[in-house]
């Protein structure tokens, strides 16, 4: 989350995110770099700050790992994106007033390098296309919101919609 202009809190690396408790979080400034402390934050540290810089109302930054979402970013990947389109709880994702609304979630392909990483999803945002989450392949998804709530809902909202991708291509 991001606690004011210059810090946010991210987990420690390493750390089981099923059960953090505070010691699993630490404090980090926008450039990744650990604050009052010697543990070490998250691999993915960069995609979180990047969020928070290039989108001023962004207060909180989820990253999960669902099966769901994995297989998805798998089968997408080629593609380079996932169109979500016709599904009423497009709704849930912030700024989205209608099913008729399209949303295109990006499918970026993995590496251990993460400026390479944090360039692909700039080069996404500086063409001004939406950006409300992205995938990782063969990975996971990030999401943001307004807040903490604003952006549980948005994982759960992209969950559940990969999940009917994911069935509509089984059914197919």
């Amino acid at each position: 989350m991001r606690l004011d202009a210059s810090h946010i809190a991210v987990t420690v690396s390493g750390r089981d995110k099923g059960v953090l408790t505070a010691d699993d979080v630490m404090v980090v400034d926008m450039y990744g770099n650990p604050v009052g402390t010697s543990a070490r934050p998250s691999a993915e540290t960069a995609l979180h700050t990047q969020i928070y810089a290039r989108f001023a109302d962004a207060n909180a930054v989820l990253h999960t790992h669902s099966r769901t979402q994995t297989v998805a970013s798998r089968l997408y990947a080629k593609a380079g994106v996932v169109r979500l389109d016709g599904y009423e709880l497009q709704k849930a994702i912030a700024g989205h007033t209608s099913h008729e609304q399209a949303i295109d979630l990006p499918v970026f392909p993995n590496t251990q390098h993460m400026p390479e990483l944090v360039e692909k999803v700039d080069a996404w945002i500086k063409s001004d296309r939406p950006l409300y989450g992205y995938l990782i392949e063969g990975h996971g998804l990030y999401t943001w919101g307004r807040d903490m709530a604003e952006a549980e809902r948005h994982v759960e909202a992209f969950e559940f919609l990969l999940g009917c991708e994911m069935d509509l291509r089984r059914l197919r």
